[in-house]
């Protein structure tokens, strides 16, 4: 059974986010779509964080496992809610994804990340 996201949970990880302004949430499709400095970093469905996997999101791989955010997905990190509320470095990761990726829109097109695969 699919599960919506529930409000609190936008504002926890907003608050937690902090960084007045930089990051937003939009519901789409149901869900929301987490951005930083107005470009897409991450999902938030069924109550969990989902962050982009790119090099710029590589610290969270010993703490992350892999997963869908919603069927048919690529596989993003899926945030542990301890990482949440407890990391200070997860700003940081954010906005370095932003800074990775164009504006929504813009015609350019994302640096293509390795490929590489989860052994």
């Amino acid at each position: 059974m699919i599960m919506a996201t529930r409000k609190s949970t936008i504002d926890l990880i907003l608050g937690r986010l902090g960084h007045a302004g930089r990051f937003t949430a939009r519901p789409m499709f149901g869900e929301y779509v987490l951005y930083a400095d107005g470009r897409p970093v991450a999902h938030i469905c069924d109550d969990a964080l989902f962050v982009k996997i790119l090099p710029e999101s590589s610290a969270l791989e010993p703490h992350c496992e892999w997963a869908p955010a919603y069927p048919g997905s690529k596989d993003h990190y899926l945030v542990p809610e301890a990482l949440i509320t407890a990391a200070r470095d997860l700003p940081g990761i954010l906005l370095r994804i932003a800074s990775a990726l164009p504006l929504p829109g813009s015609g350019k097109k994302a640096p293509r990340t390795s490929g590489r695969t989860r052994s």
